[in-house]
């Protein structure tokens, strides 16, 4: 039987979960911005509702990353929720997430 031994590496990498800490400075002050523009637009300019829920760190503490995650990149049927999936990536939604369950920056 022959080997890969290139292939145990390249499955344990693509199994790692997405670290949001890897984004740089500026993608970070990116994604701030978006969030305040795309998202503050439903969701109010300080994130605590409007015709969208409240995004405030007490609102979203208690909610599953997972769950956070696909309501971002894939909307919310039915409602007026949009996918993202066009604009953003997993390794910048996971920074997202992150940062509203912790209480998003000013």
């Amino acid at each position: 039987m022959k080997t890969h031994p290139w292939l145990t590496p390249l499955v344990f990498c693509c199994a790692l979960p997405v670290q949001a800490d890897g984004l740089s400075a500026t993608r970070q002050q990116e994604l701030t911005r978006f969030v305040r523009q795309e998202c503050g637009f439903c969701h109010g300019l300080k994130l605590t509702g409007g015709l969208g829920s409240s995004l405030s760190a007490e609102a979203m503490k208690d909610k599953p990353a997972e769950t956070l995650t696909a309501a971002i990149l894939h909307g919310i049927p039915g409602t007026a929720m949009p996918g993202w999936a066009p604009h953003l990536n997993e390794a910048d939604v996971a920074w997202i997430v992150q940062q509203l369950q912790k209480g998003f920056p000013e």
